[in-house]
């Protein structure tokens, strides 16, 4: 009798148990929902608005830049309507921008111009870097690696007037070169394949230095394979980084013809805010194309553990 009365109270613990766990795993879901449609919500706002009409469009947000000119400003006001569905679903802005505005399509362009080679190059220069750093010991090279750190921690306000001034002295301002330049000797990749390389089991390499592997071997067949997922991961962030500039093209490029996109987002005015959605969503693709195709290296570089993927 004893013995069934114990089963039953475990039988009642075990039932409140899996009900309390069941009731957590609601909670935490439902607010891990709520937390990513707040999240989307600017994305989607963006891209449902981008098949409005340029008269709805204005009519919705037009209070926001009524002002926008001069020392008097507007801003957000009660008239402003945030919509998620359009009136009637037009590509009219999309006509504009890829066929009417050549100009929008140029700046688009210019933004791969400067990212994509300030990726490329960084990386090659960062990845012999790094394997010097995490390869050879010296007197010096601590106080060169603490530089790269030092240098990594500084805003890029903090280094804009020196790029100026050498930009200035070099004789490069105005040119694709002053954007290049600081983004090619960046120490941030260098840094954290640094770190990815440090941790590649030193056993390895031995064995291939008693195997008669020279240094060429060990890198291209030891290093830099086990770094892939690190090097995937910074080109990624990388990227975005020099994707989404807004100070160096203002302060280093005079022709505003030479801005990329993310310029004319962040100076979008009354006259253009019709089309600042589309170019927005066209804005969008690369990152996020890059982003799905990249999201695996990016959890791999992440939980790159010497080696040994965790």
């Amino acid at each position: 009798m004893e013995n069934q009365i114990n089963n039953i109270y475990r039988l009642r613990n075990k039932k409140k148990k899996e009900l309390s766990d069941r009731t957590k795993k609601i909670i935490v879901t439902s607010a891990a929902l709520v937390f990513a449609f707040i999240f989307i919500l600017p994305t989607l706002l963006t891209i449902t608005n981008s098949f409005m009409s340029a008269g709805e469009i204005n009519s919705n947000y037009g209070a926001i830049y009524s002002n926008f000119e001069g020392d008097k400003k507007t801003f957000i006001s009660k008239t402003v309507n945030l919509k998620f569905i359009p009136d009637m679903v037009t590509f009219s802005q999309y006509y504009t921008v890829l066929l009417k505005s050549p100009e929008y399509l140029l700046k688009f362009w210019y933004s791969i111009i400067y990212a994509a080679p300030i990726v490329v190059i960084q990386l090659m220069l960062a990845v012999f870097a790094a394997y010097g750093f995490s390869r050879y010991e010296s007197k010096f090279k601590n106080a060169i690696f603490f530089g790269y750190i030092i240098l990594m921690l500084m805003p890029y306000q903090v280094t804009l007037v020196p790029n100026y001034l050498v930009a200035d002295y070099l004789g490069i301002l105005d040119t694709k070169w002053a954007i290049w330049l600081p983004g090619f000797f960046s120490p941030f990749a260098v840094y954290l394949l640094t770190k990815f390389m440090r941790r590649i089991p030193k056993e390895l390499i031995e064995a291939a230095q008693i195997d008669g592997a020279n240094e060429w071997y060990i890198f291209s067949r030891i290093n830099y394979p086990l770094c892939k997922g690190g090097v995937a991961s910074i080109a990624i962030l990388v990227f975005f980084d020099y994707w989404n500039m807004v100070e160096q093209p203002l302060i280093l490029l005079k022709d505003a013809d030479m801005h990329p996109l993310s310029v004319f987002l962040s100076k979008i005015t009354s006259g253009e805010i019709s089309l600042a959605f589309a170019v927005s969503v066209i804005y969008l693709i690369p990152p996020l194309l890059i982003f799905l195709y990249g999201e695996d290296y990016l959890v791999e570089g992440i939980s790159y553990q010497g080696g040994i993927k965790g």
